[in-house]
């Protein structure tokens, strides 16, 4: 007997990433060109000749697939993790949110203590794992909590409290704003 899996049911939701690499909910597909008319030949899957002629939906999905791109990438790579004195994670607040700080390098973590001016401090740290960071640290937090990369850095970025990022269990509501 051979299974091909056709018993197995089709999700019946996209998962958040998948979300940040398609069209947004918003945006309607195309309707094909004319009767027996496949997507390719209503031109759903053809590349955008150059950035100019990007649409504003467009933009958005090579935004989103770009931002899910370096969130994968961040999840697969060990990062510096500082921690304070009392033997915690370095956080900051910002607007409501706890931000745990963490580097790409020890150079990024040294432009960071000389700008909080420790840069004689001797700073402890941890090397994690950017998943381990957003999947477990961000829920041990009291407060909606995100992490920052890089932070005070032209290269630095922030991985926010959202559903898709975050755990769902913690994620922040933004009331259906996307």
């Amino acid at each position: 007997m051979s299974d091909n899996g056709d018993d197995i049911p089709e999700p019946s939701r996209l998962s958040r990433l998948s979300e940040l690499a398609g069209l947004p909910e918003w945006a309607e597909p195309a309707e094909p060109a004319g009767p027996g008319a496949s997507a390719a030949s209503a031109g759903l899957f053809e590349q955008p000749a150059s950035l100019a002629t990007l649409s504003v939906v467009d933009e958005v999905a090579v935004a989103r697939r770009g931002f899910a791109r370096l969130l994968g990438e961040f999840r697969r790579t060990a990062v510096l993790v500082p921690f304070d004195a009392h033997g915690s994670l370095w956080t900051a607040d910002f607007n409501g949110v706890r931000w745990i700080c963490a580097f790409s390098d020890e150079e990024a973590l040294a432009r960071f203590a000389r700008a909080q001016g420790e840069a004689g401090c001797e700073w402890e740290y941890r090397t994690i794992l950017g998943a381990r960071l957003l999947d477990v640290m961000v829920p041990m937090l009291t407060a909606p909590a995100g992490v920052a990369l890089d932070a005070g850095s032209e290269e630095g970025m922030v991985f926010p409290p959202v559903a898709g990022i975050v755990p769902d269990a913690v994620a922040v509501d933004l009331g259906g704003t996307r």
